[in-house]
């Protein structure tokens, strides 16, 4: 005991010294917070937690808090300034569905173009299979971004084809999130880059982002994109992995979908890929276009890349508008659903005007708290007169909105603050009938495999299971 508190004497100076680094970090994450603050109930939290609990707050807020994509948006920047325009691709941008969209439009930065033929992938097979066969006809370039890459017999196979690729001379560029992506073993890594793959992390080149490794939870690139040639593209809910096709025994049934897309509004996967890419690794990617714009459909797309970068909060914007324009009927599909209060709101206003307003959501779950918490927001709508269903076919991981007969979206984005304010996502809006009527047709068979929640179940929970989940609610912002 003597000799403890002999060194704690000794240390004295050096004591002093960190706790006087960490008031004055605390100090810095206040301002920070104040400056950045998007809400005033999170920032409040924040800044009566570093005043009177500096020591560990102020190290959480430089893991949860402090937003470092500022210069995100100068690369964006970058990226769109140097992409030349041809007259043709301005012939296919559809000013008339623009203009019925202008909330998607402006949020977005990015047009509707016309002239796309767009398919509806059903789970992993069907997707998997979609893009290796047209893996296997690329004749100039291959993108391929997922959250998560696994070394698995799926992300083998994913990378025997890209490898095959770039043996036949192609150029072949992968992205993964360093989070999601996190167990992703190096050797996966090198067997790509031996045969002159290029391989990153979206943080590759963000040292300070790096140093935290898998503590930073927040702030990830959720996208899952994949380009070939600039004719065809991918996007949705489904990640690199054998869970994903319904192989993993504790989730069954993987219920999913891909959104494949073929013309016009390729071009914008593409370059959404580009500034990715050039934030990951600091070096532009030049890509051949093709070498004419193809309408192979008649279908009007319009794809949406949101995150924390954005200078407005594009992606809670754009679906706060569509619900809020809903007439008829709403549908929202997410396997996660932790809206905040002004989505919320925007529910129960749709409710109220009569609009048929469906949440589903999967019966399982894969991560526990946002189970909870999605629990107790779901109670919450049923309460509220919106119909809550319970996917009972298997695990349901789709994100897919449907308004009206007017417009659907498809793509990465769930039903909560995370996707909408803090990761880095993707949606793809649909604004043609027989395109809304395809994501229509898929759900009406989807709800046929839901039991809908009623306010008796709502009220019949156990009080302990119903405590859990609203003290699961109160971390809703950072789930």
């Amino acid at each position: 005991m003597n000799s403890m508190l002999i060194a704690i004497a000794e240390n004295i100076p050096l004591i002093a010294g960190l706790v006087l680094a960490n008031y004055v970090l605390a100090a810095v994450c206040a301002v920070r917070e104040i400056g950045a603050s998007r809400t005033s109930q999170g920032s409040i939290a924040w800044l009566l937690s570093l005043a009177f609990l500096p020591f560990p707050t102020a190290i959480i807020y430089l893991v949860f808090g402090w937003k470092y994509f500022d210069s995100y948006a100068l690369t964006r920047l970058q990226v769109r300034q140097s992409r030349l325009i041809r007259s043709e691709e301005l012939a296919v941008i559809d000013r008339d569905t623009g203009a019925q969209w202008p909330v998607q439009l402006r949020a977005s930065g990015m047009p509707f173009l016309a002239g796309n033929r767009v398919e509806l992938l059903i789970d992993g097979e069907a997707t998997f299979r979609s893009i290796f066969d047209a893996i296997a006809e690329a004749r100039s370039y291959v993108l391929v971004q997922f959250y998560i890459i696994r070394d698995d017999r799926l992300g083998q196979q994913l990378a025997d084809r890209l490898i095959e690729r770039a043996r036949a001379g192609v150029r072949v560029h992968v992205l993964f999130d360093d989070v999601g992506s996190g167990e992703l073993p190096t050797r996966y890594k090198q067997r790509l880059r031996a045969e002159g793959i290029e391989v990153f992390g979206f943080n590759h080149r963000h040292r300070f982002l790096r140093v935290f490794g898998p503590m930073r939870i927040n702030y990830r690139n959720h996208r899952k994109n994949v380009v070939v040639d600039g004719k065809v593209a991918w996007t949705g809910g489904l990640n690199v992995g054998v869970e994903y096709l319904g192989e993993d025994k504790r989730f069954g049934h993987w219920r999913d979908t891909q959104l494949k897309v073929e013309g016009p509004a390729v071009s914008s996967f593409a370059l959404i890929f580009q500034e990715d890419w050039l934030w990951a690794t600091g070096r532009p990617l030049q890509l051949a276009p093709p070498r004419e714009i193809t309408e192979p459909g008649a279908v009007s797309a319009l794809v949406m890349a949101t995150g924390p970068a954005d200078k407005i909060e594009a992606c809670p914007i754009a679906f706060t508008d569509i619900i809020g324009q809903s007439r008829q009927r709403l549908w929202v599909v997410s396997p996660y659903f932790v809206p905040d209060t002004d989505m919320r709101t925007a529910l129960y206003a749709a409710a109220l005007r009569d609009v048929d307003v469906r949440i589903m959501l999967p019966s399982k779950p894969d991560h526990m708290l946002v189970w909870l918490a999605s629990n107790a927001h779901a109670d919450a709508m049923v309460e509220h007169g919106v119909g809550v269903y319970r996917y009972r076919g298997g695990f349901l991981h789709q994100k897919v909105i449907l308004m009206d007969d007017r417009i659907a979206g498809v793509g990465s984005v769930n039903f909560d603050n995370r996707s909408f304010a803090i990761n880095f996502e993707m949606t793809v809006w649909l604004a043609e009938r027989s395109a809304v009527q395809e994501v229509e047709d898929m759900l009406v068979k989807d709800f046929a495999r839901c039991h809908q929640v009623t306010r008796e179940d709502v009220r019949t929970r156990p009080p302990l299971q119903r405590f859990i989940s609203q003290a699961a609610r109160l971390l809703s912002p950072v789930l």
